[in-house]
């Protein structure tokens, strides 16, 4: 129980000191110019804004890459378990359950119209 105290004391400790390091190596001139604040366009001056507009459905698109990118890192231990059998029937119902839900969501947004592209 004493390392676990010690060790929390140092790593807090040790996160103060770095925290204390930054502020003070951290701290920028006052000195603050057009140039400096705008964004790097090559050397010559920024044309137009930099905030453009962004397609909501890249977005969506996007999101639901990372959900089944997601679903994929999930899948691979219950695959991993499925081939040694030694899985028990409670873990192919949690198995048949989590991919009926993944499905469904298919489903959803397949009929919402996000996985088409054209507009």
């Amino acid at each position: 129980m004493e390392k676990v105290i010690v060790s929390v004391f140092l790593s807090m400790l040790l996160g103060f000191v770095f925290l204390l390091i930054g502020l003070f190596l951290g701290v920028s001139s006052s000195v603050s110019s057009r140039e400096k604040s705008s964004p790097f366009e090559c050397g010559f001056d920024p044309v137009g804004s930099s905030r453009v507009p962004f397609s909501l459905r890249f977005f969506l698109l996007a999101v639901i890459f990372v959900v089944f990118d997601v679903e994929i890192v999930l899948l691979f231990p219950v695959v991993m378990v499925v081939s040694s059998c030694w899985m028990w029937v409670g873990g192919y119902l949690a198995l048949s359950f989590f991919l009926a839900l993944l499905f469904g969501g298919v489903v959803h947004e397949w009929r919402e119209g996000s996985l088409e592209w054209e507009d």
